[in-house]
């Protein structure tokens, strides 16, 4: 049984991380500590050799991607990017804690609970099975046995919430800049239960 590796890495700092700023469409850069921590971290630990680099769209990842993997021509999937924070773009918590509808999204517990305007852990659940699909599939037809994908924190606890095995809360699913996941897929795993192995965190310790 063939098995594909996916290596599934957060974005390196930007000025709304350090500010607490909700953040999804808005295309912020890195900040130049956010990429020199990044090229710092390539001193620090081994990151895998893939044959395949995929993005999301937006700035802070294709920089990020860049400095991990230069040698690579990015593949930039407009389904890789963050999730839709609707209304909550751009404020910070500490402007939205006396609003209900933020208190009760913070809350979670109904899939289809959103920001106003935005979007759902279920809708984001959805594209991020047909982003997996896309990439596993083209994995196969190129005979890729190792990528890796540079998206969003959201991103990856959602991906690895709903298809992962072991099964773990996306609360528990936490990452650094420049640090996140590998899984495993096999097709008839993917095709039968939708599910891949969670295999550890990278990159790994030199």
């Amino acid at each position: 049984m063939v098995g594909y590796h996916l290596s599934l890495f957060r974005h390196g700092r930007t000025k709304a991380n350090d500010e607490g700023i909700y953040i999804g469409s808005t295309d912020y850069p890195l900040t130049d500590l956010g990429a020199a921590e990044l090229a710092s971290k390539l001193d620090q630990y081994e990151y895998p050799r893939v044959q395949r680099v995929y993005t999301s769209p937006l700035t802070r990842c294709t920089e990020t991607a860049e400095i991990l993997f230069p040698e690579h021509e990015l593949y930039a999937v407009d389904e890789l990017r963050e999730l839709n924070f609707g209304l909550f773009e751009g404020k910070r918590a500490v402007d939205l804690v006396g609003r209900e509808d933020y208190r009760t999204w913070l809350k979670g517990g109904a899939p289809d609970v959103r920001p106003p305007e935005g979007e759902s852990a279920e809708e984001l659940c959805i594209r991020s099975y047909k982003v997996l699909t896309r990439i596993l599939m083209d994995m196969m037809e190129n005979d890729f046995a190792h990528c890796a994908a540079v998206t969003h924190a959201g991103v990856i606890s959602n991906m690895l919430a709903c298809f992962g095995v072991p099964k773990i809360p996306a609360s528990e699913l936490r990452c650094e800049p420049g640090e996140g996941f590998e899984i495993l897929f096999t097709a008839q795993m993917w095709q039968r239960s939708q599910a891949f192995e969670i295999l550890g965190i990278v990159p790994y310790k030199k």
